[in-house]
């Protein structure tokens, strides 16, 4: 079932470093070449290859068995809203209790991540006789937890509480005896000495399991849903198409939850310069490369607002997605959703014909939504795209909730799109087989 698919790919997937691993994971029981940015690429027609950025970034590939053509690109993100332990990890407490010293990574609602098992995950960089080399680790026990102050000492918490996150939001590590071994609690947990520790990019993540529920088993709830569930089946989807006559490319960026300006964050060269040296290795010219782009597509797919059961009257009257009802195509007059009448028209008809659902999801007009990485990729590679996800409650909550049916309608919607060619033959004119 997928959906159990789904869940162990999350509870592998603790931080963007480990999702990466695991998607590499998945490419390699595939039969897909791993590449190297920083070696030369020798590329061959009919074969899979994928790279990673940072590794917490990764694009895969299929090159046709005829060569340079168009591309097709499903792109994703892997990080999610967070805290990140800063370098001086720990904070001693009137004597009595240690902390750790934490940040916001991303726009978190803040009350989720409270009273509930919390755990530590990321990457090492480690001294070694070759150099330095990076190593995840994740603690993998419940290890902290943010607690409530109770109602008794804060009579206002229902009332609309501001939480600082300098004070509110720090996690409970131990009692005074834990002071000094977190560090070495993370080395334990990386079967690494402490010593040889030389740098870490170390976040909390939530432990509590995906579960399925409601009355008629419809509702899946889990941590990180957004953006891992469009990761998931956006790369199942991949592995399973069948290959078309164009590049099929899945990428999965992190560093969305930032703003993508980072070098491995769809704001960087990432795409573009895996693209062109696709081209470059297969033997294309600048003339090739530009052409190819007019018929080239992109779907960025990331979750989108499901109508809130408790207040539907944040939901636009029209244009409003629910849950396992099909996949949302979401549109932004001022484009921070790129969708368009093209892009529409397009997917609309990859979609009817693979006899997958959908609809359509605008923000109402008095309340400004977020942002996503479509439009941020565009900037560097210009195709037509088109913004897709589907619907949750509770997004950017440490606990999110979607619809059963719909990881499913995801993938065979994405697959359509990877087993269709799409061909531009003139500005405006579009063809599908």
């Amino acid at each position: 079932m997928a959906v159990n698919e789904l869940f162990r790919f999350i509870e592998k997937s603790p931080t963007a470093f480990h999702a990466a691993e695991t998607l590499s994971g998945m490419l390699d029981a595939a039969g897909f070449e791993r590449l190297q940015e920083s070696r030369p690429w020798t590329l061959r027609r009919g074969a899979g290859y994928y790279v990673t950025r940072n590794r917490s970034s990764v694009i895969a590939f299929y090159v046709p068995e005829d060569g340079f053509g168009p591309f097709q690109i499903c792109a994703s993100h892997a990080d999610s809203p967070t805290f990140k332990i800063k370098e001086n990890a720990e904070l001693e407490v009137r004597g009595k209790y240690v902390q750790l010293d934490v940040e916001r990574y991303g726009g978190m609602i803040m009350n989720t991540w409270m009273d509930r098992p919390l755990s530590v995950a990321g990457r090492l960089l480690m001294k070694t006789d070759s150099g330095i080399e990076t190593r995840l680790v994740n603690v993998d026990r419940d290890l902290v937890i943010i607690p409530n102050v109770a109602i008794h000492m804060n009579r206002e918490v229902n009332n609309g509480y501001k939480y600082n996150p300098a004070v509110d939001t720090m996690p409970l590590f131990g009692a005074i005896g834990a002071k000094g071994s977190f560090r070495r609690v993370v080395a334990e947990a990386a079967g690494v000495r402490e010593e040889d520790i030389a740098g870490a990019d170390l976040y909390l993540y939530n432990r509590m399991p995906g579960i399925v529920w409601g009355a008629q088993n419809e509702f899946l709830s889990c941590g990180r849903l957004d953006d891992l569930e469009c990761a998931f089946t956006s790369m199942k989807a991949f592995l399973e198409a069948k290959p078309g006559r164009h590049i099929s490319l899945c990428a999965v960026f992190d560093n969305e939850e930032v703003g993508s300006t980072t070098k491995q964050g769809a704001h960087s060269t990432f795409l573009s310069d895996a693209m062109r040296r696709v081209a470059l290795s297969l033997g294309a010219g600048e003339e090739d490369y530009l052409r190819a782009l007019a018929s080239s597509f992109m779907l960025s797919a990331d979750n989108a607002h499901a109508t809130h059961p408790n207040h539907p009257e944040y939901s636009d009257p029209v244009n409003l997605a629910y849950m396992n009802e099909g996949i949302v195509i979401k549109f932004n007059a001022n484009q921070k959703y790129t969708t368009d009448g093209v892009s529409e028209a397009v997917f609309h008809s990859i979609l009817s014909a693979a006899g997958v659902p959908c609809q359509h999801y605008a923000n109402r007009s008095d309340l400004p939504g977020g942002g996503t990485l479509g439009n941020i990729s565009g900037s560097h590679v210009s195709v037509n795209t088109l913004d897709i996800g589907l619907a949750q409650l509770a997004m950017h909550s440490s606990y999110e909730t979607a619809g059963v049916k719909d990881v499913g309608y995801m993938i065979d919607g994405i697959r359509a799109f990877f087993e269709t060619d799409i061909r531009c033959a003139g500005d405006g004119l579009y063809g599908l087989q």
